[in-house]
């Protein structure tokens, strides 16, 4: 039998009393694509980051080449020849691209111009529309993305780690990427793509490792499985999928939400959005697609009333409510599921019940002479957690403590009850695993059923085609058209959000 490029063999990791990876062994060869698939919490991350030597293994042993190996630091792990695309970036806001590139790999008197013009060579080759120059503060998340990944080969790594590599990349992107995996495998490279998306494994991967509660339970070749039975080994059960045949088609024709002309301008003097016109009526799901950075977060804020535009209206029924503020809004029926729950949605620190009331807190039903009535608010987070099927003890335990998929439950819980007209979701699943997502898909298409209104922001393609009765393509702050979502394709939705107008792109595109 072949010697195994790199070995993990026996690996076990505590936290306290939680175990975060039980007796995990595998391998990866030489020129092959590993995927590791498992929900939050299952494990993934974790034995990531013992292989990357930003954890150390509490039981077992690392091999490569067949002779045990020591990783202590990241710094050992890329002696090695081991790299890492993290999902949380590390890069410096502070720092040029080419800096934060070079950073740690070069000593001495440095030659920024010769950098430069090498990271340029670098980025054109894999497709990226990259400035050297540019601040990481600067740039939209998209763009930091395509640095980290960008950081990562100009390491010449022989094992790339690549966690959620392809979330904010257009489908040509991710199709490019997937290209550059495969030419880096055929080189004899390896890597391990850490993704959700099921049908990325399929056309990628090579082989598939399945893990569940911090356990391998599955080693499976590609061409030996598909998509229905990898969901059901990584959530240990069937998914009962809502899809659009399953609701009711009709639309109200009346509108809910105008946005009428809206011009945001950022302080540099471009628009965030420019001159952008939207209609939302009741009972509607409208898709906002569009790669990271194009306005979205902007679009999201002006309708919530956290920023206020420069030109433009925002009608609710009709009524002008572009100069109120945020508790108006609230107050309005407005619902808000920002695209980081962890800085804008939650307070870390706050218990699940003091996050349910973050909101309404000046609501009286609350208040009891004076005061909170915990009572009254422990029986309503209780009741969520129930609903909303979220893990935790009780409604004081810490949301800090929770997966990532369980405090966004609880922002989703706390946003569908304030949002009685109109709610916004601004990637309501990101980073989250698949069981997670069936829930949240589900939670908006009951909401719409309800007659209330649905602005979703994403990223994830499947999601947007999946959910939405008009989609809208943003790129650059301006909308690239609004389109039923029967008459547009992965292909031409793709050369949309890449800056082509509408009448550029073909019907037949795809």
């Amino acid at each position: 039998m072949e010697t195994a490029f790199f070995e993990l063999r026996g690996i076990s990791k505590y936290f306290a009393k939680v175990i975060a990876n039980k007796d995990v062994s595998f391998s990866i060869q030489r020129g092959e694509v590993l995927a590791l698939l498992g929900e939050n919490g299952a494990g993934k991350s974790t034995i990531m980051k013992i292989l990357y030597g930003l954890y150390k293994a509490d039981e077992g042993k690392l091999f490569k080449d067949g002779q045990e190996i020591k990783i202590d630091s990241p710094k050992e792990a890329m002696k090695l020849g081991i790299s890492m695309i993290q999902q949380h970036f590390s890069l410096v806001p502070a720092h040029t691209v080419t800096e934060n590139i070079i950073l740690g790999n070069v000593h001495g008197i440095i030659d920024q111009k010769l950098f430069r013009e090498e990271i340029k060579r670098l980025a054109e080759l894999y497709g990226f529309e990259l400035n050297p120059n540019d601040y990481i503060r600067d740039l939209a998340v998209g763009v930091q993305q395509k640095v980290e990944i960008l950081k990562a080969l100009y390491q010449k790594t022989n094992l790339l780690i690549m966690d959620e590599p392809t979330a904010v990349l257009t489908p040509q992107e991710a199709e490019n990427l997937m290209g550059f995996v495969r030419d880096f495998t055929a080189q004899g490279n390896s890597v391990i793509f850490i993704t959700h998306k099921l049908k990325e494994v399929m056309s990628v991967a090579d082989r598939i490792i399945v893990m569940r509660a911090g356990r391998v339970c599955g080693d499976i070749k590609q061409a030996e499985t598909n998509e229905l039975e990898l969901s059901k080994l990584m959530i240990g059960r069937d998914l009962e999928w809502v899809t659009k045949e399953d609701r009711q088609e009709s639309i109200d024709q009346e509108v809910r939400l105008e946005i009428q002309h809206i011009t945001v301008q950022e302080k540099t003097g471009v628009p965030a959005l420019n001159d952008i016109s939207l209609a939302l009526h009741k009972g509607e799901i409208l898709g906002i697609a569009g790669v990271s950075g194009n306005g979205q977060q902007e679009l999201c804020e002006i309708v919530c009333g956290a920023i206020l535009p420069t030109k433009g209206k925002i009608l609710l029924d009709g009524e002008d409510i572009t100069e109120r503020k945020i508790r108006a809004r609230i107050d309005l029926g407005i619902g808000y599921v920002p695209a980081d729950r962890s800085s804008d949605g939650m307070i870390m620190d706050m218990s699940i019940a003091e996050n349910m009331l973050l909101k309404s807190s000046y609501n009286k039903k609350w208040q009891k002479h004076g005061f909170i009535d915990k009572k009254k608010l422990n029986q309503y987070a209780l009741q969520e957690i129930r609903d909303y099927s979220i893990k935790a003890p009780s409604p004081e335990a810490i949301a800090r403590g929770l997966s990532g998929g369980n405090q966004q439950k609880v922002v989703l819980a706390r946003e569908v009850d304030n949002g009685e007209k109109v709610i916004v979701f601004d990637q309501p699943t990101r980073g989250l695993d698949l069981g997670a997502v069936n829930h949240v898909h589900q939670v908006i298409l009951k909401e719409r059923a309800k007659g209330k209104s649905v602005l979703l922001v994403s990223t994830e393609l499947s999601e947007i085609f999946a959910l939405s009765d008009r989609i809208a393509i943003l790129y650059k702050g301006g909308i690239q058209g609004v389109f039923n979502s029967a008459e547009l394709t992965t292909e031409k939705i793709g050369l949309l959000m890449a800056g082509f107008r509408e009448g550029e792109v073909s019907n037949d595109a795809g």
